[in-house]
């Protein structure tokens, strides 16, 4: 593919109004951000885009799979590109809450999505995304699903870990500076213990920023950990 532009967000279920009920007022600002950077995305001119999240396996999804807020307490189906027979409730929460923000921005581009082991190594993360950027197609931009750490707190789902603020700081500062080396870097124990689901798909990114090649530029627009899980949203774009 031809590597236009990337960006970067987390993938809470919340995001999602029906499901945040009478709280989704307390994400607007995360959600305004992230569909600026889904339009971002677009001014790129990419001819598809590419949604690439963390799963139990690495796996490359159909058009027509889905995925369900069911868990979440909302009967919804929400489908990454085609309805046809063919698609099946596959796509983890990271790639159906990508595929419900593409689907706000009202883009009829073809869109795709490849998961990525939450366990998969920093070598196995940038194989994958050398081989996402090589593979022969159109001009295609990413989108990037994934939270930072889960212990901001005492009231964070992993309870708090004064490791973890250090570590989305130092994530904030690497999607800031389009810094494929530290993302690269990222250490997935300690990624593991501090609960980062983004860790995978970030080094993704990283490999196939490194193999697409030229300069790039980054632009960090959105971090809080409201509910001591920290929501990074940023845009990459070529120099």
């Amino acid at each position: 593919m031809s590597l236009v532009a990337a960006a970067v967000c987390p993938h809470p279920p919340l995001l999602v109004p029906e499901v945040a009920g009478a709280a989704a007022g307390e994400l607007d600002d995360l959600r305004a951000a992230c569909d600026a950077a889904v339009a971002r995305l677009l001014d790129a001119r990419p001819e598809q885009l590419l949604l690439i999240g963390s799963g139990p396996r690495t796996t490359r999804f159909r058009p027509a799979d889905h995925g369900s807020l069911r868990p979440y307490g909302v009967d919804r189906y929400i489908r990454l590109w085609k309805v046809n027979c063919a698609g099946g409730p596959h796509l983890p929460l990271s790639l159906t809450i990508g595929a419900w923000l593409v689907g706000r921005s009202g883009t009829d581009l073809p869109r795709f999505a490849h998961s990525v082991a939450v366990d998969a190594t920093p070598d196995e993360c940038a194989r994958l995304g050398a081989e996402l950027a090589d593979a022969d197609g159109a001009r295609t931009a990413l989108l990037v699903l994934g939270d930072g750490s889960a212990c901001r707190g005492q009231k964070a789902p992993g309870y708090d870990d004064p490791r973890a603020q250090p570590y989305d700081d130092g994530v904030a500062a690497a999607l800031a500076g389009a810094d494929t080396a530290a993302l690269g870097g990222l250490d997935p124990g300690i990624s593991a213990q501090l609960r980062v689901a983004g860790r995978a798909p970030w080094q993704v990114l990283a490999g196939a920023v490194r193999a697409a090649g030229g300069h790039w530029r980054g632009e960090l627009t959105h971090h809080t950990a409201p509910y001591g899980v920290a929501y990074l949203v940023a845009n990459w774009e070529r120099a």
